[in-house]
């Protein structure tokens, strides 16, 4: 694979542009499809840890952006322009968030003469004026951000069905019989979690950005052993936590979930916790034995996983119902 980025020079314009390049043996459909498709982002690009088409009209669309640049989680929204005969994506950021300005750029995907794919893919930026390097900053997360991005893209559209093969999806739900707002409370207030969890040994939280947390949690294991964590987290106050994990254990390369808290008819809140992980082929022998499978390894993280989120919304559940919120 070659990734280059172009040559900038601020002194010629005071709008930066950078390009990159990779690639794909894959066709430019199925490479153009998951560019367009935002809502599978978070399980493609690593920086993506949530993604929503918030309005929709012909080939225009805003889309709502949670993202870690340079180690910083960042939030935005962007208007998109989708090409499908000429297979082009272009973005302009409506609402940035600091040092950025401005910014904005295009996916470019070409067909190859052995049926593979050729991806361009183009930013420019203004860096705000008052903010010290700035535009070092910027320089640095897009480049970072689109050197994992287009490698990521290679690696999705390259490895089909033998990568969804790797993945899982499941959930666990209670009702609770309590206030909305103090379950939400209880999972929002990761902070806490130490105190109120017996299989979390240590929790930090913060929160720079309003809705937008980092929690890193040292998590214990049945046999005793403890494992560290760290997430971003997108709050949606009284209704969503959505979750990626971005120092994951050794058996997984990829966790995003969603905390979900839904009103039923019968006056009770179910509260709901979905996980989509994707196992890393390579460790399982190294983490659970010679002759474990994948599969083997799919049971071992749905066990380890949903014993934890049900203990997490069993602590919920005693804590509304006990009235303890506030």
């Amino acid at each position: 694979m070659e990734i280059s980025q172009a040559a900038t020079d601020p002194a010629q314009d005071a709008v930066r542009r950078t390009e990159h390049r990779v690639e794909v043996a894959a066709s430019p459909g199925t490479v153009y499809g998951i560019v367009a498709d935002v809502t599978r982002w978070p399980r493609v690009f690593g920086p993506t840890v949530h993604a929503e088409r918030t309005w929709s009209e012909g080939n225009e669309e805003r889309i709502a952006l949670w993202a870690t640049a340079n180690g910083e989680a960042k939030t935005w929204t962007s208007r998109r322009t989708l090409d499908p005969v000429r297979r082009r994506v272009a973005f302009r950021q409506e609402k940035s968030q600091s040092p950025v300005a401005a910014m904005g750029g295009e996916w470019i995907v070409e067909p190859r003469p052995d049926g593979g794919s050729n991806v361009l893919l183009t930013h420019d930026w203004v860096p705000v004026d008052d903010v010290p390097d700035a535009d070092a900053w910027i320089a640095r997360a897009v480049d970072r951000n689109s050197r994992a991005e287009l490698a990521a893209l290679k690696a999705a559209a390259e490895g089909g069905a033998e990568a969804r093969e790797l993945e899982l999806e499941f959930e666990d739900a209670v009702e609770i019989d309590g206030p909305l707002s103090a379950v939400y409370a209880f999972l929002y207030e990761g902070g806490k979690w130490a105190q109120r969890l017996p299989h979390v040994a240590k929790a930090t939280c913060r929160e720079d950005t309003p809705g937008l947390q980092y929690l890193e949690m040292e998590t214990r294991a049945k046999d005793g052993s403890t494992h560290t964590t760290a997430s971003v987290r997108v709050c949606f106050t009284d209704d969503r936590i959505l979750y990626k994990q971005l120092v994951l254990p050794g058996l997984l390369s990829l966790h995003t979930g969603c905390w979900t808290l839904r009103r039923t008819g019968a006056g009770t809140v179910r509260a709901s916790s979905r996980h989509t992980v994707r196992v890393k082929p390579e460790m399982v022998t190294a983490v659970l034995g010679e002759g474990s499978t994948v599969a083997d390894a799919k049971e071992f993280v749905r066990g380890a996983l949903g014993t934890n989120s049900l203990a997490t919304l069993k602590h919920a559940k005693a804590y509304a119902e006990a009235g303890l919120d506030g």
